[in-house]
C-alpha cells in the first residue's frame, strides 16, 4: 500500500463522533513511518493533523482546508513475553483486545469503545470505568513513538531525558498537536478469564449514588453508573452502578465463550431524517431501563463486550439522533465540586433536553504533568443532549462556570463549543503547552479545527 499524492486525493467532508461542524480536508493515508515523516516536512499552509478512527465526538480531529493524516495501514500488534503490547497508532483497540484476552490479559485502560485507535487513545489520554484504580491510558505507556513537525522520530520512554519526558507528557492528552505518534508500548493487566463478576446498586436519587460510589466497602476496579438525565425532583440523579472486577476461573465456574463479538456491530443505524429521540421517548426507555435494574444485585457473570463496550452492538448509533446531531458535555470536578454534578442535571432538565445517555464516574488523582491530561481527582458527569434543544447554549455557557468556579475542567475530546478562555481557566498548563509546541513546531503545521477555535 502506498500513501495517495496530495495533489491526487480529494478533499473529503469530516465531522466527529457528534455528526456537527463538518469540515473538508485531504486525506492522505501514509503506508510507512517514513511517508509520515514526508507528509510532515511538506505541509501547506494549512498544516497537517493525525486523525484516528473519528471517535472524538466535536471538532478535535477535523483540519478544514489543510491535511489529515490515516494511519490506518500502521495497525500492527504483538504481544510480547512480558505481558507487554506493541501496537501501530492505527491500530483499532479492538484488533488488541482478542490478542490480549488469548492470553489471559486486558487492556489496562479502555473508553466505552473498542473502535478507537492506539494513537487516538494516546491523544486524548483516555480514562475508563477504573481510573479510581488505575489512572488514565498515560500511566501504562512504556514508550512511545513519535514524529515531530521537523521530520525526526523522537523514541519516548519515562526516565530517558528530562525534554524527552516533557514531550511524552505533552503528547498524552495533547490532541495531536505535538506529533505524530506511529506506535507505542503499553502495559498490561491480567484477564484469566473473558468475564466480569459484576455487582449492581440502583439508588433513587442523586445522593445515594454518589453515597454508594464514595463507599469503602464498595471498592472494585471498576465502577460506573447511569444516570437518568430526565428524572426530576425527589427523582433527580436516580441511576444504577455497576461495579465490577475481572473473573478468575473459579469465579467463571468454567464458563466459556467468546471473548469478544466480530469486530463489526450486530445491527446498524441507516441515516435517518428525523431523530427518534425526543424527551418522551428517552423519559419511557429510562424509566424502563431503570426499573429492570436489581436493587442489589451480587456477581452476575457478563462478558467483556457488553460490560466495557455495549453500544459498540449498534453501528453508527450516533445516527439516532437525526441529521443536525448530538453533543457530549463532560466535565471533572473535584469532590469539594460535586454539587455541581446536581446542577447540570437540574440545569439540563429544566430546559428539557433529553439525555439518552448520562455516565457519573469516580476519577483518582490526575497526572499534572500532562499538561491538557483531562482527569482529577473527583467526579466526571458525560452526559449526550441533541443539538436542537432550546436554551442548551446558554444553559451550557452558564454551567461552564460552575464548572470553573469548582476548580474543574472540560474534556478536550468531547468539546464542540467551548470558547478559549473557558480551557485556558481549566487548564493551568496550557501556556507550558503552547510554550512547547512552540519550540518543536514553530512553523504551525500541527494544526486542528479544536486548536484553531480554542487557540492551543
Amino acid at each position: 500500500m502506498s500513501s495517495k499524492p496530495a495533489d491526487l486525493a480529494v478533499p473529503e467532508l469530516l465531522t466527529g463522533w457528534g455528526r456537527t461542524m463538518p469540515s473538508r480536508a485531504v486525506v492522505v493515508r501514509p503506508a510507512t513511518v517514513h511517508d509520515v515523516a514526508a507528509a510532515l516536512t511538506s505541509a501547506g499552509p494549512r498544516g497537517v493533523l493525525v486523525r484516528g478512527a473519528g471517535r472524538s465526538y466535536g471538532d478535535a480531529a477535523q483540519n478544514g482546508g489543510g491535511t489529515v493524516l490515516d494511519l490506518g495501514a500502521l495497525a500492527d500488534v504483538e504481544l510480547l513475553d512480558d505481558g507487554d503490547v506493541v501496537a501501530g497508532a492505527g491500530a483499532l483497540l479492538s484488533d488488541l483486545v482478542p490478542v490480549l484476552l488469548a492470553a489471559g490479559r486486558f487492556l489496562p485502560v479502555t473508553p466505552g469503545t473498542r473502535f478507537v485507535t492506539v494513537g487516538g487513545a494516546l491523544a486524548a489520554d483516555v480514562h475508563g470505568k477504573n481510573h479510581h484504580v488505575d489512572g488514565s491510558i498515560g500511566d501504562h505507556v512504556r514508550r512511545m513513538d513519535l514524529v515531530t513537525p521537523d521530520g525526526v522520530t523522537h523514541v519516548l520512554e519515562r526516565g530517558g531525558s528530562p525534554a524527552g519526558d516533557r514531550l511524552l507528557d505533552a503528547t498524552l492528552g495533547g490532541m495531536g498537536l505535538t506529533g505524530a505518534i506511529t506506535s507505542a508500548r503499553l502495559a498490561t493487566i491480567p484477564a484469566p478469564t473473558p468475564w466480569v463478576v459484576v455487582d449492581t446498586r440502583r439508588a433513587d436519587d442523586l445522593d445515594v449514588l454518589m453515597a454508594l460510589m464514595t463507599d469503602p466497602a464498595e471498592r472494585h476496579r471498576y465502577s460506573v453508573a447511569w444516570v437518568d438525565g430526565t428524572a426530576r425532583g425527589r427523582r433527580l440523579g436516580r441511576g444504577v452502578l455497576t461495579l465490577g472486577d475481572h473473573a478468575s476461573p473459579e469465579a467463571a465456574h468454567g464458563r466459556t465463550g467468546r471473548a469478544v463479538p466480530a469486530g463489526v456491530p450486530r445491527v446498524g443505524v441507516p441515516p435517518l431524517p428525523v431523530s427518534p429521540l425526543g424527551r418522551a421517548s428517552i423519559a419511557a426507555f429510562n424509566e424502563v431501563w431503570f426499573r429492570k435494574a436489581p436493587r442489589s444485585r451480587d456477581g452476575e457473570l457478563v462478558g467483556i463486550a457488553p460490560y466495557f463496550y455495549p453500544l459498540d452492538a449498534v453501528g453508527g448509533w450516533n445516527r439516532l439522533y437525526g441529521p443536525r446531531g448530538f453533543l457530549q458535555y463532560q466535565f471533572a470536578v473535584p469532590d469539594s465540586g460535586a454539587e455541581v454534578v446536581r446542577r447540570t442535571l437540574e440545569r439540563l432538565a429544566a430546559i428539557g433536553a433529553p439525555s439518552f445517555l448520562s455516565v457519573l464516574k469516580r476519577f483518582g488523582p490526575g497526572r499534572p504533568a500532562s499538561p491538557l491530561s483531562f482527569p482529577i481527582e473527583g467526579w466526571t458527569l458525560a452526559v449526550d443532549v441533541p443539538t436542537s434543544v432550546p436554551g442548551l447554549a446558554r444553559a451550557l455557557d452558564e454551567l461552564d462556570d460552575d464548572v470553573l468556579a469548582a476548580g474543574g475542567r472540560l474534556y478536550l475530546a468531547k468539546d464542540s463549543r467551548a470558547v478559549p478562555a473557558t480551557i485556558a481557566a481549566g487548564y493551568p498548563g496550557l501556556a507550558d503547552f503552547r510554550a512547547l509546541r512552540s519550540e518543536i513546531d514553530p512553523r504551525g503545521v500541527l494544526v486542528s479545527d479544536l486548536s484553531r477555535r480554542l487557540q492551543l
